[in-house]
């Protein structure tokens, strides 16, 4: 059986654990015009990771396998990797410039054995160094021992969010969900995503391994349980290009 993520939004309820409706019949939409992360809020960048592919996998080959997220940090090899000048970070480096940094990393790994969904949602916290309080910066939360907290919209706004896809992604294979254009729409209250996804629509970010998704952290998406389920290592990063206010630093990767 599929295993449910719950998640929490900004204030601490409880998301829908999948998604409302059945998006089994989404193609991988070879037929429809590419997005893009200008007019959408996401795009594929296609083989933009392929030459890195091999350094990636070895990076994170000794962490368990079979994770719906783990959250990783401190890992010394991935870092020249996700730098601005590097192979990854150069795609965020295309949109917030050479500043731009990795600030946040996780491992996602749907196996069959840990075939999960995940329901709408935004993405709504930052991980920190440390626990300070600071005007506009909560709730806290503690993830896998890493300070967690809410920032400003605005602050999420101005960042982006990198898919780096290790294994392909089909149809089948539970692709990332979005809402294209719903980054725009701020901070939308929970009893309000089902109506916001309804007016976006729905695309399937389907990829091929070495491929990255990137796109604005805001934005609204999903994932369903595969229904082929096969390995969909997704190592997500999240990049942000300005330093943090009132003595707070990003944690980082």
């Amino acid at each position: 059986m599929p295993q449910i993520v719950a998640r929490k939004d900004h204030a601490g309820c409880n998301v829908a654990s999948r998604p409302r409706r059945t998006y089994h019949a989404i193609m991988d939409h070879q037929d429809e015009p590419a997005l893009s992360l200008s007019h959408d809020g996401a795009e594929r960048c296609a083989g933009a990771a392929a030459a890195a592919l091999a350094d990636i996998r070895r990076a994170l080959a000794h962490l368990p396998p079979d994770q719906a997220g783990l959250r990783i940090t401190g890992i010394e090899a991935l870092r020249p990797l996700l730098a601005a000048s590097g192979p990854i970070g150069a795609v965020a480096a295309a949109s917030l410039g050479q500043h731009a940094r990795a600030v946040r990393a996780i491992l996602f790994d749907k196996t069959a054995a840990t075939n999960w969904a995940l329901g709408w949602h935004q993405d709504r916290t930052i991980s920190v160094c440390e626990r300070l309080d600071v005007a506009g910066f909560g709730p806290w939360t503690i993830k896998r021992g890493m300070p967690h907290v809410a920032p400003p919209f605005a602050l999420l706004s101005r960042m982006v969010t990198l898919r780096v896809h290790l294994d392909d992604t089909p149809s089948t294979n539970a692709p990332l969900l979005i809402a294209p254009g719903s980054h725009r729409l701020g901070c939308v209250p929970v009893s309000d995503i089902d109506a916001a996804v309804q007016t976006c629509g729905i695309r399937a970010c389907t990829a091929l391994a070495g491929d990255i998704w990137i796109y604005a952290t805001p934005i609204l998406h999903a994932s369903e349980a595969a229904t082929r389920p096969v390995h969909r290592r997704v190592l997500q990063v999240d990049y942000a290009a300005e330093e943090l206010p009132g003595g707070l630093r990003w944690l980082g990767v």
